[in-house]
């Protein structure tokens, strides 16, 4: 069904919202005030077109934008993006019923994502379309750094060899680390291990086991460097890793016990680390072990006891907390469990980094209903064109 509307807000998933007939449809590529023509079926809506446009409507910058899912807010001039990026950090601290304002909103794009997952399919080589379970196929994604120009080759290589398949990229200082997720049971190895010498690969795996690896994939933390594991977590950016990284040894200031949390391979503990010893945990053993071994590598550092533990269920009890500071950065599920244990305790000084705005709200909640004030909370937008954002804060006694 064609209708004709007006776009009256925009929702947390960046879509334009009308209401029509008393209820809300959303509808991508659409900003408040745009008198636009639709397709309706239900509550989702697709644009047809616009009739007139907002004032802050701009041109996107990718050709792919509108089909590709990749993105969703390249239609947004600069102001109301930066304005709706940080109502997605202050809104869900309103709904907590906290009532702070972000201080910083800092571009941490830098030189492109160093990660990203295409998709391998009949159709192609991309991101799922918008809305879709179909591939875009894609030649090139801007928003990438250069390093991971041959991306969408490379996935369409794996798809020659093995079939269907998802394919994550890390980009690295010694070649590119790729991972083959397929569900076809009898995928052989022998397959795709030439596509190593034929990109340049540092190292291939596939459903979870080693293909080859030509070299070990190396980032640089501080002073370190990391031989990350396969499928292991690093910040989508390198300019938000640095970005973050410089705001916890700001906010640690010159406490001299400190314990990271939800750790990871090391990007706060191991810079951290150039000025006092610091306790690491994470329930990701191989990461525990690649930031034990870039320890014990590094010159210049402090110690850094890393352990591995499951902080959801086994957290730290605040009788285990004998630190003046202590550094969270958990997964989208937050940590709701160990920030109950930090409540309790007599820790002077908590940062957290958050990628999920209504598990962070919940978290900040349950610090400040235990005596914390939170103070500096950051917006660091990493995930350029997405609705995703990365957020900083600290809390002190």
């Amino acid at each position: 069904m064609t209708l004709t509307t007006t776009i009256s807000s925009l929702g947390h998933k960046g879509e334009g919202v009308a209401e029509i007939d008393g209820k809300k449809i959303f509808i991508p590529l659409t900003l408040p005030g745009e008198r636009v023509e639709i397709e309706a079926d239900g509550e989702r809506g697709t644009l047809v077109g616009v009739i007139s446009p907002a004032e802050n409507r701009a041109e996107p910058f990718c050709p792919h934008f509108g089909a590709c899912g990749g993105c969703q807010l390249q239609h947004m001039d600069r102001p109301s993006y930066e304005a709706f990026k940080t109502a997605l950090v202050e809104t869900p601290l309103h709904f907590a019923g906290i009532d702070s304002k972000v201080t910083r909103f800092i571009d941490a794009a830098g030189n492109g994502r160093r990660r990203a997952t295409l998709h391998a399919r009949q159709e192609g080589a991309g991101y799922m379309r918008l809305r879709s379970h179909q591939v875009h196929d894609i030649e090139r994604c801007p928003i990438l750094v250069p390093a991971l120009a041959r991306a969408p080759e490379i996935t369409r290589a794996v798809m020659q060899a093995v079939g269907e398949s998802d394919v994550a990229f890390t980009a690295t200082l010694s070649g590119l680390d790729v991972v083959i997720r397929t569900e076809k049971k009898q995928a052989r190895m022998d397959r795709v291990s030439p596509l190593v010498g034929r990109f340049k690969l540092a190292r291939l795996s596939m459903n979870g086991e080693m293909v080859l690896q030509a070299q070990p994939p190396i980032v640089e933390m501080g002073k370190a460097r990391v031989e990350i594991p396969m499928s292991s977590f690093l910040q989508a950016t390198e300019a938000a890793e640095n970005v973050l990284a410089e705001y916890v040894v700001n906010a640690v200031g010159k406490a001299k016990t400190v314990a990271d949390l939800f750790c990871g391979v090391g990007p706060f503990a191991l810079r951290l680390a150039e000025q006092r010893p610091v306790m690491a945990f994470d329930s990701d053993k191989p990461a525990i072990a690649a930031l034990d071994k870039a320890r014990r590598f590094t010159k210049g550092i402090r110690e850094v006891t890393a352990k591995a533990r499951d902080l959801f269920r086994d957290p730290l009890t605040q009788f285990e907390l004998p630190y003046e500071a202590v550094v969270l950065d958990p997964p989208r599920a937050g940590a709701e469990a160990q920030v109950k244990e930090i409540a309790k305790s007599k820790v002077k000084t908590v940062v957290m980094v958050a990628c999920d705005a209504r598990t962070f709200a919940r978290d900040a909640a349950i610090l400040i209903a235990g005596g914390y004030t939170m103070s500096d909370l950051v917006a660091v937008d990493q995930f350029s064109q997405s609705t995703h954002i990365e957020i900083a804060a600290t809390f002190r006694r």
